[in-house]
């Protein structure tokens, strides 16, 4: 996408934010991200604002970015609210960036918020339900559970805690992968230790503590083979990225500004259920790729959407960065761990950093522009210029219903 740039980042920490709103969160991620851009909200010409659950949390739905952006006073501007399950964030920035490309605005923010948390546990989880067709969910079930057999599930790794739909699907999926490319429990939980060393040095990711491989094997099983540190946790928090055309620019200046070369958004279709080169994301990236004029060989760093160690996987593979079945055993080869060929989720990634649904793909962007600005400290990827995140949510038959891959680079 020629002509638009990333000129702001910000966000809350990722975790538990009981006593805090929408609206307080939505407000510290935008500050932080004006405050980068050097922008005041005055300047800004529009607006997208990603949330997924705050109808069904709190029963506020219709015009939730026009409720909590006046709040700061941020207002009269265009301001679309756009809800895309886990593809949120990356569909708003999709739609800020769109509004640049068209001439609508030369500054625009795309925030990301969501509120999780309760004391309600059944509500709590109950929010992922509906990221499916509704009208088919025992349909919908038997379908994503059968892409598992195969696979013999071991006695005594079934979590008798409640826990998502979506990590029975994560679950079938991983099993997929092993009877399809003899990956093994062993290297999602290679995936999930790699994550969780990486998140010590992010201060504003959920957890925080170190974790070895064997550290993830042995910790309580969710649904085979995934095990509880292997899983995204239930998260709050909020995200905001400021975007500027070149008009923008010459109003703020380049400063610390990096390209957003591509942004493909695509929805999934109808395939075979063992044919992974077909899947959306491989069809996004291809499509971003040529946007870009780039290619996987380029990419310095990633960011994906791990929501479990398997989905790091699956999508590395599908993005080109590794061939079909080899993600697994470079995560125990090291070659995705910081110091290595091609450094995976740096922050942490979902595992680690968190995941309020709306705010995780602009949580992405934000790690990857810290990293090209060369800013990260010491998480900081040596010689970065090109990264790609990847950011999905949602089911449609045997993929996700939603994918967004955006590149950028310095």
């Amino acid at each position: 996408m020629n002509g638009v740039y990333v000129v702001g980042v910000g966000m809350t920490a990722f975790g538990r934010h009981l006593e805090r709103s929408i609206k307080d969160l939505a407000r510290e991620a935008v500050d932080a991200a004006l405050t980068d851009a050097g922008c005041e909200a005055s300047a800004l010409e529009f607006a997208a604002f990603a949330n997924a659950t705050q109808g069904h949390m709190e029963g506020q739905h219709s015009v939730r970015g026009q409720i909590a952006l006046r709040a700061m006073g941020i207002d009269a501007i265009p301001i679309v609210n756009v809800e895309n399950a886990c593809a949120s964030g990356s569909s708003a920035l999709s739609v800020a960036a769109g509004a640049l490309g068209s001439g609508l605005a030369g500054i625009a923010l795309a925030v990301g918020v969501e509120k999780l948390f309760s004391g309600d546990r059944a509500r709590m989880f109950s929010a992922f339900d509906s990221g499916w067709d509704v009208s088919t969910v025992d349909e919908n079930r038997a379908g994503l559970l059968a892409l598992g057999a195969g696979v013999e599930i071991p006695d005594g790794s079934q979590s008798e805690r409640p826990y998502s739909v979506f990590m029975d699907v994560y679950a079938a999926l991983a099993r997929q992968h092993m009877r399809l490319h003899g990956s093994t429990q062993e290297q999602f939980a290679a995936v999930a230790a790699k994550n969780h060393r990486h998140s010590v040095h992010n201060p504003l990711a959920q957890y925080r503590k170190p974790m070895t491989t064997a550290e993830v094997l042995a910790a309580p099983p969710i649904t085979y083979p995934l095990t509880v540190p292997m899983c995204s946790p239930v998260s709050d928090g909020a995200a905001a990225v400021v975007l500027a055309s070149e008009r923008g620019l010459a109003r703020l200046g380049r400063r610390r500004a990096i390209a957003l070369r591509a942004i493909a958004l695509r929805s999934g279709g109808d395939r075979p259920s063992d044919a992974l080169d077909r899947h959306v994301t491989r069809r996004a990236a291809a499509a971003a790729w040529e946007q870009a004029g780039l290619g996987p060989a380029d990419v310095s760093l990633a960011e994906v959407h791990d929501a479990t160690a398997v989905g790091e996987v699956i999508e590395l593979e599908a993005l080109g960065l590794f061939e079909a079945g080899a993600a697994g055993a470079a995560a125990v080869g090291g070659e995705t761990e910081l110091g290595g060929r091609l450094p995976v989720n740096p922050s942490g990634g979902l595992e680690c950093r968190g995941h309020p649904v709306g705010a995780t793909g602009l949580a992405q962007i934000l790690e990857l522009v810290t990293q090209l600005r060369g800013e990260a400290g010491a998480r900081q990827v040596q010689g970065a210029r090109v990264a790609v995140a990847e950011n999905g949510g949602g089911l449609v038959g045997v993929e996700e219903a939603a994918v967004c891959v955006t590149v950028l680079s310095r």
